[in-house]
């Protein structure tokens, strides 16, 4: 299927121009993927009309590509190709890969020592650890999440259990797991106690468990992993036991995509996943629910993830400058706001937070709090340099012990041999 292609006349107040009196056209594409169910797409669309109606000059090309996959690639190709977007969204784990490539520019070359201060800085920090390296600012915190925990009321209600209390660490799941899991005369499962995807994002949620357990997967340079860390051992042990030992998740792979339907049908009690299914969640769930930061071992942890804005190199100054002037316009409170309502993504700055509108949200709908909150624990999501080398035969080495062919210490031994090998030219 060929991606959705949306062509809207935009504006940028560009101060350089402003100052000399001038004003004219200039031309920007930006690509921008929707991952997950909700109205990311159409809010995009709202927030670019508005910013058109508010400022006439710069004719901008929004392209909708898909996936983050899909407009990796796509950004990617059209960079090789010598014909690239001036501005992407793109994953903030593709930094250190774009940087490798040279494809893209720091956003501090264009931003003045007050913007530096009052924009750059004004970001959760944790959202910057994916954002920034050797000094520089390459991403722009927008589409951005962290995972959470959903649970069904209903079910904890008639398992017995508080529906009004989520588990609080790793024991608890457990417990309030084996309560969940219903079977039927035959012995057949009809309720799991909880649903941890592991195809898909699988390391991403795998650092749910990770980075309780006291674990960081790679170093701030991208050029270092731990796979094999005692408590990344711990942690994958873990997460097998919630099937093989335990019995209250379903055996096997499960996949990311259905997680949310099999929330809604009641196939499981419990589920992780991103809080940008948050709304997605709201509208669609048949019963109350709730909504926990992910359950503690040695500390509370989760990593960040989604997308960045980024800033593409082959491009004019005037582009640039009105790339960035569009871009600190759309991550600025009032429109984070519009955004984190409309997709549940998590507004990036904590000034969005003092919005009326955000305060008002937050009042009537409590849950939308608990990925900010959580921020205070929050860690990288796993990037290195050949990103998607290293995280491959990551997410390879959780199949092999998920799937039995492994234990945990043998898949992540090999794991981290090999990471060592596709990264020792970048230390």
């Amino acid at each position: 299927m060929f991606p959705k292609i949306f062509k809207i006349a935009s504006v940028a107040s560009l101060t350089s121009l402003a100052a000399v009196g001038s004003a004219f056209a200039v031309d920007l594409e930006f690509y921008f993927p929707v991952a997950v169910g909700g109205a990311a797409a159409t809010t995009i669309e709202k927030l670019t009309a508005d910013y058109v109606a508010a400022n006439p000059g710069v004719n901008i090309e929004a392209i909708y590509a898909g996936s983050y996959s899909d407009a990796g690639v796509k950004a990617l190709t059209a960079a090789r190709g010598g014909k690239p977007p001036q501005l992407s969204v793109l994953l903030s784990t593709q930094m250190f890969t774009l940087i490798d490539e040279d494809v893209i520019v720091p956003f501090d070359d264009f931003v003045s020592a007050d913007e530096q201060e009052s924009w750059i800085n004004g970001f959760y920090p944790s959202f910057m650890e994916n954002s920034q390296t050797g000094g520089k600012t390459y991403g722009i915190p927008f589409q951005r999440s962290t995972p959470v925990l959903y649970w069904n009321k209903k079910a904890f209600a008639e398992a017995g259990l508080d529906p009004d209390v989520a588990p609080a660490n790793w024991d608890e799941m457990v417990e309030f797991g084996k309560k969940l899991t219903k079977k039927d005369d035959s012995g057949n499962v009809t309720q799991w106690g909880v649903r941890i995807p592991s195809a898909g994002f699988p390391y991403w949620l795998f650092q749910g468990l990770s980075t309780p357990a006291g674990a960081i997967l790679a170093n701030s340079d991208g050029n270092k992993t731990n796979f094999n860390d005692p408590k990344v051992v711990e942690a994958l042990e873990y997460l097998v036991d919630l099937s093989a030992k335990h019995g209250v998740m379903q055996p096997g792979s499960i996949e990311w995509g259905p997680t949310p339907k099999a929330f809604f049908e009641g196939e499981t009690a419990m589920m992780w996943t991103t809080t940008g299914n948050l709304v997605n969640v709201r509208t669609n769930a048949p019963f109350d629910f709730g909504v926990a930061m992910l359950p503690a071992k040695e500390r509370r942890g989760a990593p960040t993830g989604g997308g960045n804005f980024y800033l593409f190199k082959d491009s004019t100054d005037e582009q640039k400058d009105a790339a960035v002037d569009f871009v600190q316009w759309i991550t600025s409170p009032e429109q984070a706001a519009v955004w984190s309502i409309a997709t549940g993504y998590v507004a990036p700055r904590p000034d969005a937070w003092e919005t009326d509108a955000l305060k008002a949200y937050a009042a009537d709908f409590p849950p939308a709090l608990v990925a900010r909150d959580q921020l205070e624990f929050a860690v990288a999501e796993l990037s290195t340099y050949e990103n998607g080398k290293v995280t491959q035969t990551f997410n390879d080495a959780l199949a092999s012990a998920i799937a039995g062919e492994k234990t945990a210490q043998e898949a992540l031994d090999q794991a981290q041999a090999t990471a060592d090998r596709i990264l020792k030219p970048y230390r």
